[in-house]
């Protein structure tokens, strides 16, 4: 990974990746202020994992490519499809913002509106991009620990034809392949792909408990993408863009190992768009319709394990919207150069229907929600470089979602190069914010007839304030201008009306009670020794905090370790081996359990675990690769969530090509 300062690539702004180009996205793109800006120049710690390491490190689903990422901690319940949640710099799961080439992909239907990290697998992506920091000035809700942006393959500019594709397979009776094209002809391009995955698995329940059987949850997943492109003339552009997926996986119900309880995650997404350059190319407008559908289905049936469970819970949630974005470029004034203005309006609608049903000997018990909401923002930022070395940049905006208070979010930053020092200095501020979700809102529980849980619909959102400082610098050595980089971010938060269920007389509810104040730290150094050898080591310090108890947040350890080498030992030979260490972290009350399955009513640490990770490729010819991929080498049994396991280790050969 590059640790780098930049932003959001693909935004919502005006729309600049319609340029088709199967290569890498280039130096000037959409940044932390949705303007498109040289990354050095933007305020804004991010991480970007290109296509390049997503096939050399052997990245099969978005949970493990994000492993390694600074300030980022995902939390998985086990393999491919199980459920996976993302803290970002101590921050909640449900205030991370997923896109999708530049459109929201959080789940409509989910409890807190969050996203399932277990789900998307990543041959059809381009890159992905993670922004730390308070982002809502930019994209609206969630946006409180940062963004997690996903850039889907472009059409190849030079050829009219080009297919591309891999096939692997190895232990747990792994099996996956990909099929696609690409091409362009005449002022139309085109991409289209397919790609299937199918494991037999492992345990997703920790081989500590006295209940485990073991069976093993498996997992069977499928993707297809198409995009169409046409260039009228230069300057213009239209496109239009399908994505699907579908997985089905088996659970585990811990502490009680389940082999009848299994799940399906289906989700449905297309986008049409196009922009155009006005005023010889100093005014960029354009205009995005987006529309997503998730659906999840969720069975349990009695078995001699589990003679009790019964479970049939169906989820959809839908967002569909209208994005109006444009960049104005502003002429010199004195000092100030390379000004420009970013503005534009957007609009959505959620919708969620969603119904749980947990029948029993000892009563029923079921969870409904009818609801939707619309969401209208507006958003300006602004832009100017001061003395060909200091970066400004500002951004204001403001959220009105039906029925809620509205929102104004803003954020401001510096960027100052310092080339004396070979250095990169940046200072940021700003706010963010949650709105509550359909669910907490309006969803309904019901025990035999009699409600027992409601939703609050005069929730106020979570609302955040955050600042970070930090640099990069290049440190020479050897005989070499760039022996070394060094690199260290410091951030501070402060959450507040935090949403959290509540138990009263008549049942329970959601209420904004909670606060939490965060700090850290993100380390990092790079080494470059030698033209065949590149190493990178990054620690994340996270201090998140209960502010009224003082106790620490749940899932949020306080150490993290990653890394990460590239070694090219012979040419076309790449070995990228991976070591990811993290440390004690507290679990919430009645989520920690005992060896006889006995659930603890307070918190209690899971401990420390580490796993080591390696793929070996030979690009055997100019046109196809050879790769070898090896997870979990030591075999660790840690437990990343109480109860659920790392996958055990595991072998995969295969081969990739472009013709």
């Amino acid at each position: 990974m590059r640790r780098i300062t930049l932003a959001l690539a693909c935004g919502i702004a005006a729309l600049p990746c319609l340029a088709h180009a199967q290569t890498a996205l280039p130096d000037t793109i959409v940044t932390g202020t949705r303007i498109p800006t040289p990354q050095e120049r933007v305020p804004a710690a991010a991480t970007v994992i290109t296509r390049q390491e997503i096939e050399e490190r052997g990245y099969q689903t978005l949970a493990e490519a994000l492993t390694a990422v600074p300030g980022l901690r995902i939390a998985p319940q086990g393999g491919p499809g199980q459920l996976t949640s993302a803290f970002l710099r101590g921050t909640g799961s449900g205030n991370v913002l997923v896109l999708i080439d530049g459109v929201p992909a959080n789940d409509v239907g989910a409890p807190t509106g969050g996203f399932d990290f277990g789900q998307d697998l990543l041959f059809d992506v381009e890159r992905i991009e993670v922004v730390r920091g308070p982002l809502s000035s930019l994209y609206g809700s969630s946006a409180i620990g940062g963004v997690v942006n996903l850039i889907t393959r472009r059409a190849a500019p030079d050829r009219a034809f080009q297919p591309y594709g891999e096939l692997a397979g190895g232990t747990q009776n792994t099996l996956r392949g990909g099929l696609g094209a690409t091409g362009t002809v005449g002022a139309f391009d085109y991409l289209m792909s397919g790609f299937s995955q199918s494991t037999r698995g492992s345990n997703a329940m920790a081989p500590r408990f006295e209940a485990n059987i073991p069976e093993r949850d498996g997992f069977r997943g499928a993707t297809g993408t198409a995009r169409l492109g046409w260039t009228p003339l230069e300057g213009t552009r239209f496109e239009a863009l399908l994505r699907w997926r579908e997985n089905k996986f088996g659970l585990d119900n811990v502490p009680q190992d389940d082999p009848n309880y299994s799940g399906r995650d289906r989700r449905w997404a297309g986008q049409i768009r196009g922009e155009t350059k006005l005023l010889d190319g100093a005014w960029t407008t354009g205009m995005r319709v987006f529309s997503t559908e998730q659906t999840r289905r969720y069975t349990n049936l009695p078995d001699q394990f589990d003679a009790f469970t019964r479970e049939d819970s169906r989820f959809r949630g839908t967002r569909t919207g209208l994005d109006w974005g444009n960049t104005v470029r502003l002429p010199t004034a004195g000092p100030f150069t390379d000004g420009a203005l970013g503005f534009g309006v957007t609009h959505t609608l959620e919708d969620a229907r969603t119904t749980q049903s947990f029948p029993s000997d000892f009563g029923d018990f079921t969870s409904n929600l009818r609801a939707q909401q619309h969401t209208t923002a507006g958003w300006a930022s602004l832009q100017y470089r001061l003395l060909d070395r200091l970066d400004l940049s500002g951004g204001l905006r403001q959220d009105n979602v039906t029925g809620v208070e509205g929102a104004t979010t803003w954020k401001l930053g510096a960027a100052l190069a310092l080339p004396e020092l070979n250095s990169r200095l940046r200072l940021t501020a700003g706010t963010a914010f949650r709105a509550p979700s359909l669910f907490e809102r309006y969803g309904i529980g019901s025990f035999d007839g009699f409600q027992v849980s409601t939703g609050n619909p005069d929730l106020k959102p979570e609302r955040s304030f955050g600042w970070e400082i930090g640099s990069d610098t290049d440190l020479p050595g050897f005989g070499r201008a760039r022996f070394a980089t060094a690199s260290w971010t410091f951030f501070q938060s402060r959450v507040r009306d935090q949403i959290i269920n509540v138990f009263g007389p008549t049942g329970s509810t959601y209420a904004n009670i909670n606060r939490a104040n965060i700090h850290g730290a993100e380390l990092g150094l790079t080494l470059r020794p030698a033209t065949w050898l590149e190493t990178t080591t990054a620690w994340t310090i996270t201090e998140a905090f209960d502010a009224e108890t003082d106790r620490r947040l749940p899932r949020r350890p306080e150490t993290v370790v990653s890394l990460t080498a590239r070694i090219v030992p012979m040419p076309r030979v790449v070995v990228a081996p991976t070591l990811l260490f993290t440390g004690r972290s507290p679990e919430g009350a009645f989520a920690s359990y005992a060896n006889d399955g006995t659930a603890y009513p307070y918190a209690r640490s899971n401990p420390a675990g580490t796993v080591v990770n390696v793929t070996a490729s030979w690009q055997a010819f100019d046109q196809a690769a050879l790769f070898l991929e090896a997870r979990n080498l030591g075999n660790s049994r840690w437990e990343p969530v109480n109860g659920f396991v790392t996958p055990g280790r595991s072998l995969l050969v295969g081969t990739r090509f472009a013709l």
